[in-house]
């Protein structure tokens, strides 16, 4: 059993002291990655040298160095400015879209989130004026400050019961969003302090679940 683990061990330090002092850690058919757990063989979406364009479809693991990493976050910035990405394909495998992931991309116009993602960084989708409709999933427990702030394309958006917290600004500049639904099943909301969710949004019809605290 020992010699097995140390076997595994010194696979992963191989794996490890293999990767460069760059911005990311390894690179997969044209996805950045960074390597994020060692003990559980995980990686995170990155930037790299070259921005990303048209329609992108991540993968739920990838294999680098004959080990196999679960892909379980998008890195902060990961797409930031990416502003010729048309289409995103998140896996089942991701449970966290980090600040700025998607932040600048204009040309972004289709993007589901699965169920697997539970958070939703700062400013996560500011900026993606392509966005018409945005989906959150019933996974998602809280909603960063600014994460669709600008995103003047969408008009209507649906937050699930699992939400208990959204941050300033989340909606703010959403010039075109005229629907807001907080799920029925909802029972608290925990707001952030001073709290301007939908600064410049004409909303001509918001819902907040009858049970909300």
């Amino acid at each position: 059993m020992k010699t097995k683990l140390m076997k595994s061990l010194l696979a992963v330090a191989c794996l490890l002291s293999s990767i460069g002092a760059s911005a990311y850690d390894f690179t997969v058919d044209g996805i950045y990655y960074n390597a994020t757990s060692v003990t559980d063989m995980t990686c995170s979406v990155t930037s790299g040298d070259v921005e990303y364009v048209g329609d992108i479809t991540i993968p739920a693991n990838v294999t680098y160095k004959n080990r196999t990493l679960a892909v379980t976050s998008i890195g902060s910035s990961a797409f930031n400015g990416c502003s010729e990405l048309t289409s995103i394909t998140i896996p089942n495998s991701v449970a966290s879209i980090g600040n700025y992931a998607f932040g600048g991309c204009h040309g972004l116009t289709s993007i589901t989130i699965p169920n697997s993602v539970t958070s939703i960084g700062t400013a996560a989708f500011n900026y993606c004026i392509g966005l018409t409709n945005m989906t959150i999933p019933n996974s998602v427990t809280s909603i960063g400050s600014s994460a669709f702030e600008g995103c003047y394309g969408l008009t209507s958006i649906t937050i699930p019961n699992s939400v208990t917290s959204i941050g300033n600004y989340a909606f703010g500049g959403c010039i075109n969003m005229k629907s807001l639904i907080i799920d029925d099943r909802l029972t608290t909301l925990e707001l952030s302090p001073n709290i301007d969710l939908f600064s410049n949004s004409p909303l001509e019809y918001v819902y907040i679940g009858g049970k909300v605290n």
